[in-house]
C-alpha cells in the first residue's frame, strides 16, 4: 500500500467591496441605536411614548444589561 499526499487548493479570501458594506454597517448601527434607546433611556423625561408599555416591554433586557430603572 503505497500512500500519497493531496495537495489541496489554497482558499482565497473572498474581496467585498466597502460600497457593498457600508449601507448594511449604518442600518445595523441605527438599528443598535435605537435598541440602546429603547433599553436604556426610555422613561421619563425623554419618553418618546406616553404610558408604560415600552418601559414594561424592555424592563427584564433593562436589568439582565444593568441599566437602571426603579
Amino acid at each position: 500500500m503505497s500512500t500519497q499526499a493531496v495537495a489541496l487548493p489554497t482558499p482565497v479570501p473572498v474581496s467585498i467591496p466597502v460600497r457593498q458594506i457600508l449601507p448594511w454597517a449604518l442600518f445595523g448601527g441605527l438599528i443598535s441605536l435605537i435598541a440602546l434607546y429603547f433599553v436604556g433611556a426610555e422613561q421619563g423625561a425623554l419618553a418618546v411614548f406616553e404610558g408604560t408599555a415600552v418601559h414594561e416591554l424592555v424592563h427584564d433586557a433593562r436589568h439582565l444589561l444593568g441599566f437602571p430603572c426603579h
